[in-house]
């Protein structure tokens, strides 16, 4: 069976010659500058097995990437589960009725995203010991930053979920005798955290890269050991540790967004969270089962 597509035409043979060739050409083009790098990098000694020698030693991971790379997870995940929070009361609290909740919230979001990250974070490393007295807050530091930062975003991408939700669904909510919490709670939350995840998943993505600025205020995390300390111990391994630790963000990053996809595939399959990423127009209607007349998304929830 033959497929249509409504973005664009099919090709036609010549066109398909055409992309062929330009297809090869952009290959050949990578291929040339890959091989220049590499040309490079051999010029400069940078490929000798003394060099990479230290990266297959248990030692080397032992005392320095570990340690790093139990830093930069630790930051991260603190700084996660903080600006989730944060960007749910906020979000919500954007989204009362009462001006005295929604203006301040509103002001506290738009402040701190329109902030640089890593100016918020060199304020708060020099700001707590004067408040605080001496000591090393780099650790709260990296974490407060990515949490305020952070969580201004995803208290947008909150408020914008839960207005992704059809509103009739609320209508249909509030007609059968619900109060407002109850359909925050029980109708909207629910089928606004798929609509959220993928973005909520790209800004987890975008703090665990940001925990790398530890790397300004000596963090020990995974750039700070991988690309700084090490380099220092052995001599000439600065290309080599660029490379590795670069894989490692690579796979981490890469790990996070497969278990993400998992997650948003698990909740769409679920009764309560089967709410599109963008609601269409029209009547609200979430898919609950075999469709019935007057069947509404709210009883199928029931």
């Amino acid at each position: 069976m033959s497929t249509t597509s409504v973005l664009f035409d099919a090709p036609g043979p010549r066109a398909r010659v055409r992309n062929g060739l330009l297809t090869v050409v952009s290959i050949i083009a990578v291929g040339a500058v890959l091989y220049g790098i590499y040309r490079g990098f051999d010029a400069k000694g940078q490929w000798e097995g003394r060099i990479w020698e230290p990266f297959i030693r248990w030692e080397t991971w032992d005392v320095y990437i570990i340690p790093g790379l139990i830093g930069t997870l630790r930051a991260a995940a603190v700084a996660a589960v903080l600006a989730l929070v944060f960007g749910a009361v906020f979000g919500l609290a954007r989204l009362s009725d009462h001006a005295w909740i929604r203006v301040p919230a509103g002001l506290v979001v738009e402040v701190f995203r329109a902030i640089p990250l890593l100016l918020l974070i060199f304020f708060i490393f020099y700001l707590l010991p004067t408040v605080m007295g001496g000591g090393d807050y780099a650790f709260i530091a990296v974490v407060l930053g990515l949490t305020l930062y952070n969580g201004s975003v995803l208290a947008e991408v909150v408020r914008a979920g839960v207005l992704s939700v059809p509103k009739g669904q609320s209508e249909a909510a509030y007609a059968v005798g619900m109060r407002k919490n109850q359909v925050m709670r029980l109708v909207l939350l629910p089928q606004a955290v798929t609509a959220m995840m993928p973005a909520i998943v790209s800004q987890l993505v975008v703090l665990l890269k940001d925990t790398a600025l530890g790397y300004i205020i000596a963090y020990v995390d995974l750039l700070n050991t991988g690309f700084k300390i090490l380099p220092a111990a052995f001599f000439g391994s600065l290309i080599p540790a660029a490379i590795v630790i670069g894989v490692i963000y690579v796979a981490l990053n890469m790990a996070l967004s497969a278990f993400a996809t998992w997650l948003e595939k698990r909740s769409r399959r679920s009764r309560k969270t089967a709410a599109p990423p963008v609601a269409p127009p029209g009547p609200a209607a979430v898919p609950m089962g075999p469709a019935t007349p007057g069947r509404t998304a709210l009883e199928g929830m029931e």
